[in-house]
C-alpha cells in the first residue's frame, strides 16, 4: 500500500541512457503509513534527499531519509519524540529474460532486479522507514516505567505496591515456615 502517488517514480532506461545523477530532495507526509499503529503517536514529513547514480548497467541509490516522531515510550507509555537519520543504499538493475525465469529469491546479490522499465521506490523508501523504526524507544535512559500491579507511573511517584515476585509454582510453599 503505496501512500504517495508518483513521485517517487521513474523511467530506468531513462535514467541509464542519460548518465545524470537525480537528485530526489522531497518532502512526504508518512502519517498514512503508520496510522494502524498505537505505538507511534505523531509523525513529522518524512525527508528524503537521494541521489540515483547509473553505474554501467545498474542505478545507485544512495542518501539519507530524516523523521521525526513521537513515540509511546516503551515502558512507561508517555510521549517521547525522536529524530531518525535512516541512511538508504540500493542498487537497481533491469531484468535480462533469463534472470526472470529464474529464481528471484536467490540473495548471492545485492542488485535488485527490475522486470519492467519502472523504478518505484516508494515500496523501498516505506520499508526502510518502518525497518529503522526504535524498536522500544524510551523516555529516558533510566526510565522506572509502570507498576506492574497498580498501573502509576513510576517515574512520577512511588507506589506502595509489593515489589516480591513469588514463582507461581513454588507460592504454596510461601507460608510453609510461618507458625
Amino acid at each position: 500500500m503505496s501512500v504517495w502517488g508518483d513521485i517517487m517514480q521513474f523511467r530506468l532506461k531513462d535514467l541509464l541512457a542519460k548518465d545524470q545523477t537525480v537528485i530526489v530532495n522531497e518532502q512526504l507526509d508518512v502519517s498514512k503509513l503508520f496510522s494502524n499503529r498505537q505505538d507511534v503517536i505523531k509523525t513529522g514529513p518524512l525527508h528524503i534527499n537521494l541521489t540515483l547514480t547509473p553505474v554501467g548497467e545498474e542505478v545507485e541509490v544512495k542518501g539519507n531519509l530524516e523523521i521525526d516522531m513521537e513515540l509511546a515510550c516503551s515502558r512507561c507509555l508517555e510521549p517521547t519524540h525522536t529524530h531518525s537519520i535512516i541512511p538508504f543504499a540500493e542498487q537497481f538493475r533491469p531484468a535480462s529474460s533469463e534472470e526472470i525465469s529464474e529464481d528471484e529469491d536467490e540473495e548471492e546479490n545485492d542488485v535488485v532486479l527490475i522486470t519492467d522499465d519502472r523504478l518505484d521506490l516508494t515500496p523501498y523508501v516505506e520499508e526502510y522507514v518502518q525497518l529503522f523504526m526504535p524498536f522500544a524507544p524510551l523516555c529516558k535512559e533510566d526510565c522506572e516505567g509502570l507498576c506492574p500491579q497498580c498501573g502509576s507511573n513510576r517515574n512520577e511517584q512511588s507506589c506502595q505496591c509489593s515489589n516480591e515476585r513469588i514463582d507461581p509454582r513454588l507460592e504454596a510453599l510461601k507460608d510453609f515456615f510461618k507458625e
